[in-house]
């Protein structure tokens, strides 16, 4: 994990359900909705197996965020990948996001606020994507549970527009935190 401060490396959006996403030099957020443009953006959940499920769950997804410290750790595994190639939004770096409690909050440059939901559930995309892949993204914990590295998930608290370069600063919830869980 980087030292320096935690910042945003790459913005990436896609108005269709592909895999991955275009770079962008800016995204606006919108509060309550997502990201202004992106397939995911809405108030109840856009991803298509979670709406055939059920499609006036609560959009939980309207942000996926990854860390740009994985992209090193997957070319290191031989693996060629880069961001929004894993249909992220945002691509950070300098922040461990995986370790944040659920309900944390990220305010991103100067007006955005991100409350994070849950972790992104890698699926079988992954590795239609670069063979092998899926298995490069979990890992287990010493005890044996599963660790899912794909990114996190959440929601838009308070909108605006997040550029390349942009600090993200951590708000860390009240009272006993709990691990984010798939969303």
């Amino acid at each position: 994990m980087s030292t320096g401060p935690a910042s945003v490396v790459g913005l990436h959006l896609s108005g269709t359900h592909s895999f991955s996403k275009q770079a962008q030099k800016k995204l606006s957020l919108i509060e309550g909705i997502g990201i202004e443009g992106d397939a995911h953006a809405g108030v109840t959940v856009k991803h298509r197996s979670r709406v055939a499920r059920n499609p006036n769950q609560p959009n939980l997804r309207q942000v996926h965020l990854m860390h740009a410290e994985l992209f090193d750790e997957l070319a290191g595994k031989g693996f060629a990948v880069k961001p929004g190639d894993l249909g992220e939004n945002i691509t950070t770096q300098g922040l461990d996001l995986l370790a944040l409690p659920s309900g944390t909050r990220l305010r991103i440059g100067n007006s955005v606020l991100v409350q994070l939901t849950g972790l992104r559930n890698p699926c079988a995309q992954i590795d239609r994507f670069q063979s092998g892949l899926m298995h490069a993204v979990l890992d287990r914990t010493p005890e044996g549970g599963l660790v899912r590295k794909a990114g996190v998930m959440g929601v838009v608290l308070n909108g605006g527009d997040v550029m390349q370069g942009d600090a993200i600063q951590v708000e860390l919830p009240v009272g006993p935190h709990r691990p984010l869980e798939p969303v």
